[in-house]
């Protein structure tokens, strides 16, 4: 079975809406706007995208980060990576060229069936419906965060408010940067 893992820039209060700064968010951009920048902090992006083997986006994050990052060089590794979309919305159409094999998934069984496939990890970037969907659904195995020492007060959140029981994470690696920042990384415990 593969793992899917999590990963998300978030604030101390759980936010996670827009730390890249593309939208209209009143703390857009608040990864860089508001910590210095201490590259050691970031190591984590790198060896993730070196260590998966497929990416998976709902359709929002799809639609940011399809125009932009096929031309990063930062994100060089992901562009031959097969890419999972989960939309009920998105055509074929819809899909970018220049961006490696992309499949639409539409639904979560559809997910935990490719969980079920051959292969390595595979990583979620952005996309909070489909995180909030994927925990609520027990399909997430691990969470890589980078929590910055903000408190945005508003702002889309990475874990659902569904009433649900008690999930018990186990802490397997964290290290604090100079600026604050944390590293946490939990797998989920089942």
């Amino acid at each position: 079975m593969r793992t899917l893992i999590s990963t998300a820039f978030i604030s101390l209060d759980g936010v996670v809406e827009d730390p890249g700064g593309q939208s209209d968010y009143r703390n857009a951009g608040w990864t860089f706007k508001q910590v210095d920048f201490v590259p050691e902090a970031y190591a984590i992006k790198g060896s993730e995208q070196m260590e998966s083997t497929a990416i998976l986006m709902g359709r929002n994050s799809y639609e940011l980060f399809s125009p932009v990052w096929p031309g990063m060089q930062e994100f060089g590794h992901y562009k031959g990576l097969p890419k999972y979309v989960v939309s009920t919305t998105l055509t074929e159409d819809d899909l970018v060229d220049d961006w490696g094999p992309t499949t639409i998934l539409r639904s979560l069984d559809e997910v935990a069936a490719l969980k079920q496939t051959e292969g390595g990890p595979i990583i979620v970037h952005g996309s909070v419906e489909l995180n909030h969907a994927l925990s609520d659904a027990g399909l997430i195995d691990q969470y890589n965060l980078l929590v910055f020492p903000l408190l945005l007060g508003a702002g889309q959140r990475l874990f659902s408010g569904t009433d649900k029981n008690a999930q018990k994470l186990k802490l397997v690696d964290s290290e604090v940067y100079s600026n604050g920042i944390q590293k946490n990384v939990f797998e989920v415990v089942r």
